[in-house]
């Protein structure tokens, strides 16, 4: 079927016109009374009920199948036009001259169960969430905007307060997503300038080089993921971080450069270090060579790394001139603890004569053996580190016991302690006859004194006698 506007009279609108099949009668034209009359409603059809707009967001009323009850809530005059019901009063919708006019409103009625199944689509989507609420907004907006003219029948009110519903709920969708993509731009915001603050400290203070270099190569591939950050505030944020990471690239090509220099006088510190481990690696002045090596070494580690392709055969090269001077000292004092092994066995054999010597039968004797004896041990020179105490300390107690006889063969004839034990028997006998004379005098008091000095002499007198007798 081919619909078409037809040209009509100011009193009449212009409704789409349905061609009539070959052989079909005419429907009248409208404008005559009789047409005029006809427009009229059937007086069993109710009228259609006023349904309220739900612009508030108030559940709006299903909107009933138009297919199964379709004349009412529209009609077909008859010449024709159709006729749909609304709470405004009636709207002419088109003509129909294709059939009978039961067929005309399950035409028209069809038509508005399509836009009803559009409007319940676009519900369907935006309660899911799978719908574009802009989208959903401009198309149930058109939908809305052109039921004032849309050649359907059905419950044009209740639709419109569908739509209605439709509408804001999208605007409410169209909030929320601007607020959630507000909401996601604001944390993607946060999140890049949280980045960016990272990669600023770690182009400031950071002296980790690789570890600092693969996090802000992190950082940046985070960074591609980010997504909602709008263009002006992206591209600031894009500055502060390339400037960060120039930063820190230009901070650590200046630390290697840096290092590079310390590694190249490195190397010239330690070419001279080599220079003077070589020449001292056939020296035979052992403890002092030896010592100057471990100085050597010290200003070795002093003197830090050289480039990496050269440190090594650096160190093997100083390595080697310790190496020789060590190796051919031990081998030195190999066969030097080989000759003191020897010496501590001969100076045994001398010890075990030294302690039979009895100082007590013949001191002269004793005296002039143990000389003899500590001749050969002089001879003999050195023994083994760890056995030089042992061996020395049983000579010095060889020694001991001759100058103990020694000390005490003069203490016997010591004339000095003779003399002093008669001078202090002369003092005590003067002091007995001054107490003897005073108290013939009866002068007791001065005899107690003499008595009392008396015998202080009388105890020195005592220890000077057996200082004598113990010697």
């Amino acid at each position: 079927m081919a619909e078409q506007n037809t040209p009509r009279g100011s009193d009449v609108p212009d409704v789409p016109v349905v061609d009539v099949p070959e052989g079909a009668e005419a429907a009248p034209v409208p404008g005559t009374p009789a047409d005029v009359a006809d427009t009229a409603a059937p007086a069993d059809v109710p009228a259609p009920h006023k349904v309220p707009h739900s612009p508030g967001g108030a559940q709006a009323p299903a909107v009933p199948v138009a297919e199964t009850h379709p004349s009412r809530w529209g009609r077909v005059a008859d010449d024709g036009t159709v006729y749909v019901r609304t709470a405004d009063g009636e709207r002419a919708v088109g003509v129909w001259q294709a059939g009978s006019p039961e067929e005309g409103l399950m035409h028209y009625a069809r038509r508005f169960d399509d836009l009803r199944t559009e409007v319940e689509l676009l519900e369907s989507r935006l309660a899911s969430g799978a719908g574009d609420p802009k989208q959903a907004l401009s198309s149930a907006t058109h939908l809305r905007d052109g039921l004032a003219e849309a050649a359907v029948v059905g419950d044009l009110d209740a639709l419109r307060a569908r739509l209605d519903q439709v509408v804001t709920h999208a605007e409410k969708a169209l909030e929320h997503s601007r607020q959630e993509r507000e909401r996601a731009r604001a944390e993607a915001i946060a999140r890049k300038q949280t980045l960016v603050e990272e990669a600023e400290e770690i182009a400031a203070t950071s002296t980790q080089w690789k570890a600092a270099g693969d996090r802000l190569k992190a950082i940046l591939e985070e960074w591609k993921t980010i997504k909602g950050v709008d263009r002006k505030t992206d591209d600031e944020l894009w500055k502060r971080f390339s400037k960060a990471r120039e930063s820190f690239s230009r901070r650590r090509g200046s630390h290697f450069a840096e290092l590079d220099k310390q590694r190249a006088a490195a190397k010239r510190r330690k070419e001279e270090l080599i220079e003077q481990a070589e020449a001292l690696s056939d020296s035979t002045d052992w403890g002092p060579t030896a010592s100057r090596y471990k100085e050597l070494m010290a200003e070795w580690k002093a003197a830090g790394r050289a480039p990496k392709d050269a440190d090594d055969a650096l160190w093997q090269r100083f390595r080697a001139a310790q190496d020789a001077f060590f190796s051919r000292r031990a081998a030195a004092f190999s066969e030097r603890d080989a000759e003191f092994a020897e010496n501590a066995t001969r100076k045994e054999e001398l010890l075990v004569e030294a302690e039979k010597i009895d100082p007590s039968s013949n001191l002269d004797a004793a005296k002039a053996q143990f000389r003899r004896i500590q001749e050969m041990w002089d001879e003999i020179g050195k023994v083994p580190r760890d056995r030089i105490r042992e061996l020395d300390g049983r000579l010095k107690a060889v020694a001991d016991r001759i100058r103990s006889a020694e000390d005490a063969r003069w203490r016997r004839t010591d004339p000095e302690a003779e003399a002093r034990a008669a001078q202090f028997r002369e003092r005590v006998e003067q002091f007995e006859a001054q107490a003897a004379k005073a108290r013939a005098a009866g002068d007791e008091r001065r005899a107690k004194q003499a008595e009392a000095q008396a015998a202080q002499w009388r105890e020195w007198l005592r220890t000077a006698e057996e200082a004598v007798a113990n010697r």
